[in-house]
């Protein structure tokens, strides 16, 4: 039995029941494991969630990191940014689930831990929109309001994608990056055409 293993089954059952209706004992179900034997490995819930949330973090900011090294221009590096992301969520989707749904069951001290994660890999969205605003490739008046509704819809995926759907992730990514960078409404001379 691997911490790994518990780790695993901690995030499935969280997602499963949420974390307050969650116990040990059901974690310890998981892993085929006595609750009493559990607590050799682990001493409370609270050590699992923050360990869960510290390693979805970890997995989506070394992503982040990866596409902002790229030197391409800030438009394709967004696209590219929301591929990875969405990769790291569906490929991980207990954990992330339990970063996105779980994150205020933490107690205040570790809670105030954890928030210099989550606002650095939001600073690290923030960069990547400025950079775009600087380079002249996006207009954008307000970056932590960009970067609050693309977060948004890529952490709500996870809530209705399926790995058996008809789209993978890349494809997910590519057609929400499409609409964040060139909108649904029709360009004039689209409409035009349309009318003849």
């Amino acid at each position: 039995m691997t911490r790994d293993d518990i780790l695993e089954a901690a995030a499935l059952v969280f997602r499963q029941k949420g974390f307050h209706g969650a116990s040990m004992a059901d974690i310890a179900e998981a892993v085929n494991l006595q609750k009493a034997s559990l607590y050799h490995h682990v001493s409370s819930k609270q050590e699992l969630l923050v360990e869960l949330l510290d390693r979805a973090l970890f997995l989506l900011t070394d992503g982040m990191r990866l596409v902002m090294e790229q030197t391409v221009p800030a438009d394709e590096k967004l696209r590219l940014a929301m591929r990875s992301y969405l990769q790291v969520m569906t490929s991980n989707l207990d954990v992330t689930a339990v970063l996105l749904m779980e994150h205020r069951s933490l107690p205040p001290e570790l809670h105030a831990r954890h928030i210099p994660l989550r606002d650095n890999l939001e600073q690290m969205w923030r960069d990547l929109i400025q950079e775009g605003v600087t380079s002249g490739v996006f207009a954008c008046a307000d970056i932590p309001m960009a970067v609050r509704g693309l977060l948004g819809v890529l952490n709500w995926t996870i809530t209705w994608y399926r790995p058996n759907g008809s789209l993978s992730p890349e494809q997910i990514a590519d057609q929400f990056a499409s609409m964040f960078l060139n909108g649904i409404k029709a360009k004039a001379e689209c409409r035009m055409m349309n009318e003849e």
